[in-house]
């Protein structure tokens, strides 16, 4: 099942994303995901990754008919914010040390040329 964001709304202290589950059949379900802003400040979850985030929760939680009204529990944001903090730990080991300009760096452009 694929899902596609169609929206969302901010009820109290909650985003509720909304989404609608395309099956292979091109049958449609419509559902929604609700996310606590307070614990993604907690967390340090970025807010413009809550959709993908809330998107791959719904593939993770499967095309379940019964339950079409989930919540992105604190222990999901937890396991996020881990990924996040090891890809940026990642990221910064990766990154070759920056070398200081030397005196005569950019002047290579401005040499005559026989």
């Amino acid at each position: 099942m694929q899902f596609v964001l169609t929206g969302f709304t901010q009820d109290m202290g909650f985003r509720v994303f909304a989404f609608e589950g395309v099956k292979a059949d091109r049958t449609r379900a419509q559902y929604t995901v609700r996310a606590d802003l307070g614990l993604v400040r907690k967390y340090g979850i970025p807010v413009q990754e809550l959709p993908l985030l809330c998107r791959a929760f719904l593939d993770k939680c499967g095309e379940s008919e019964e339950k079409r009204a989930l919540i992105f529990s604190e222990d999901e944001m937890r396991v996020r914010a881990n990924d996040y903090a090891l890809a940026r730990e990642t990221a910064a080991r990766r990154r070759p040390p920056r070398r200081p300009g030397g005196a005569n760096a950019g002047t290579a452009s401005r040499v005559p040329q026989p």
